[in-house]
């Protein structure tokens, strides 16, 4: 298994991924132009954030989403963990666990990035026993939300 920051070429798999994920989880059904748009923004930005991906035996199996919230308690970078998706017949193989290493090195690797955090819909269990297994916690903090609507 290959985990890498995402290009262009991985566009196509990412966006199909977040369809399939906001339909699963949440039975959403987005508007494929904008997460298209969305999508591209973090790609040809990386001040938004980044995308990596799994590879296996070169296909792509799972991408995953990483933002940065600025700390002024660690005078550091927490990255935030957004956007999972792993392809149903390559989940429980360890492939995010593979993902959240790779990203959790990079924060181990830094001097600037200081942790990891992420959110999960309250109703996930199996998503939340997974990020346990992983040493993750959720001791400290309830995230509320306001969204205007589109």
């Amino acid at each position: 298994m290959i985990v890498r920051q995402a290009t262009i070429n991985d566009h196509q798999h990412i966006v199909n991924f977040q369809l399939a994920m906001a339909n699963e989880t949440e039975g959403i059904e987005l508007n494929r132009p904008v997460v298209e748009k969305g999508v591209n923004a973090i790609i040809s930005d990386s001040t938004k954030g980044h995308y990596y991906v799994a590879e296996i035996n070169g296909q792509v199996v799972s991408s995953l989403m990483t933002t940065f919230e600025w700390s002024d308690w660690r005078n550091g970078t927490i990255l935030w963990i957004q956007s999972v998706y792993v392809l149903p017949e390559f989940r429980r193989k360890g492939v995010y666990r593979n993902m959240y290493t790779h990203i959790k090195n990079l924060v181990l690797n830094s001097e600037n990035l200081n942790g990891i955090r992420l959110y999960a819909d309250k109703s996930n269990h199996p998503a939340h026993k997974t990020y346990e297994t992983l040493g993750m916690n959720q001791d400290h903090y309830i995230t509320f939300e306001w969204l205007k609507e589109s």
